[in-house]
């Protein structure tokens, strides 16, 4: 997120991608960016993940674009998606705003023919040459801020006039419902709805809301349902704008369901369609949760800490997130902990300053590198009794096998943060090695201080990978 606002600050385009709980880790940079303004246009892209697919939790991001005050676009489909990526950074350059796009599970993992135009020019190098609303100090924030605020009016009037919200009403007398479809939903409501159904539709896929265009439908129904695929951000705000009196239906309220992903049956049930075939999961299919690789090495670590905790009635195990948070379903149930990345680290000192032994830390390669280096410095200056285990498989193995930032650097990287050289160990996790790697287990436990271990094998995908690659 920084070195997409350093892009901007140059001029440039830039485009920053995450799911959801990235939000949370960029979110400091993320909204002061709002104050700050761009120069080059800036789009933030953040995947949400409702019924928590892969994900910690399932929290809607278009609340930090309004908590940030920036303009949010919306897609529902492929086509939507690519066509507003265009629109966003004319209208990033246009508010001098950074501008959040905001996709869901259904829409991120999925395909579709998609229209291509021609690729924009991007802009010229143009360093900012007014340094004082970059530079937040207070006097400058809060005239930057009293900018941002002063911009209110004009982005829900953009929003009321955009494309991307699309109003259909239905003359004659009010209708009993109107729908107010955002994004994804939209998609929802149209399979619901048929020729004979007098349901007037608000597309809504910009943001701030469109007031006038809310208004409009208010008038022409008697009350609204809100199809929104994540949180009731627009629910709430509904109930504020058309008053206590006008019956607004959504999450809400019940109508529809509180939590997870919305579907066309749930939408349909609000909307008083009768599903005749409603969708239910199969019954004759035997589940088949995720497991940790055949082979994988941190099978073997798992196993190794397993046999070793078991010595220790009070042993806790602090994971983290990667392919490795598998350690915590059966066969192994090997951590008691995740929480988010890094928070393996920083929990096990935690635990330990409350008294808790042993407690031991399990994070990857990657993980570490993105936000436990922080972690362990923290925990060398208060010489916590710990044990990080970095779990090193050479490489991003979660999210597709891209080179791990760190990869031959952990040693350097723990000594340079203070770790004294004999509490760095280096184990190759194989079974024929058990013996070797729990007796290093044990000692590095018995020593009253910061130890770290590090299991390294390649990944087994990136492996037979390569294997593959050289048979050709």
């Amino acid at each position: 997120m920084e070195a997409a606002l350093g892009m901007a600050y140059a001029g440039k385009r830039a485009l920053v991608c995450m799911k959801h709980v990235g939000m949370n880790v960029a979110a400091d940079a993320f909204v002061n960016s709002a104050i700050t303004g761009v120069n080059g246009g800036l789009v933030v892209l953040a995947a949400d993940d409702p019924s928590m697919h892969s994900s910690q939790n399932e929290q809607d991001s278009r609340f930090y674009g309004k908590f940030a005050m920036i303009p949010i676009l919306e897609p529902s489909t492929q086509q939507e998606a690519y066509d507003m990526m265009a629109y966003a950074y004319q209208l990033s350059e246009e508010t001098k705003l950074p501008v959040l796009m905001r996709v869901v599970t259904r829409l991120a993992h999925s395909r579709a023919g998609v229209v291509v135009r021609e690729p924009l020019a991007q802009n010229a190098l143009n360093p900012e040459a007014d340094r004082t609303h970059w530079v937040l100090l207070p006097a400058n924030a809060r005239r930057q801020y009293a900018s941002l605020v002063g911009k209110q009016e004009d982005l829900v009037k953009i929003s009321n006039c955009s494309r991307a919200n699309r109003l259909n009403l239905i003359e004659g007398k009010r209708k009993e419902v109107g729908v107010i479809a955002c994004g994804i939903a939209y998609n929802y409501v149209m399979e619901n709805i048929t020729p004979d159904m007098e349901v007037p539709i608000l597309k809504l896929s910009q943001y701030p809301i469109p007031e006038f265009l809310i208004d409009l439908l208010h008038r022409n129904c008697k009350s609204i349902l809100v199809a929104e695929d994540g949180q009731p951000l627009v629910e709430e705000q509904l109930k504020s704008l058309l008053g206590a009196d006008f019956p607004v239906k959504g999450r809400l309220t019940g109508d529809l369901p509180r939590m997870g992903e919305l579907t066309p049956d749930s939408v349909g049930a609000a909307l008083g369609v009768n599903i005749e075939q409603p969708y239910t999961n199969a019954q004759n299919v035997m589940p088949r949760p995720p497991a940790l690789c055949q082979g994988c090495g941190h099978r073997d670590v798992y196993d190794a800490l397993n046999k070793v905790a078991a010595e220790y009635e009070g042993a806790r195990i602090f994971g983290d997130i990667g392919c490795y948070t598998l350690g915590a379903l059966p066969p192994f149930r090997a951590i008691d902990s995740c929480v988010d990345m890094g928070a393996s680290i920083t929990m096990a000192k935690g635990a330990a300053d409350a008294g808790v032994f042993p407690a031991i830390a399990v994070i990857g390669d990657s993980t570490f590198t993105h936000s436990g280096m922080t972690g362990l410095l923290d925990a060398i200056n208060d010489n916590a009794n710990i044990t990080v285990v970095i779990s090193d498989n050479l490489t991003t193995a979660m999210t597709g096998g891209q080179d791990s930032a760190g990869t031959n650097k952990f040693e350097a990287i723990c000594l340079g943060l203070g770790l004294a050289p004999e509490h760095v160990r280096v184990v190759v996790p194989l079974p024929k090695n058990m013996e070797e790697i729990t007796r290093t287990i044990r000692e590095e436990i018995e020593y009253k201080g910061v130890s770290v271990i590090i299991p390294r094998r390649e990944c087994m995908q990136t492996l037979q990978r390569k294997l593959r690659n050289k048979k050709k």
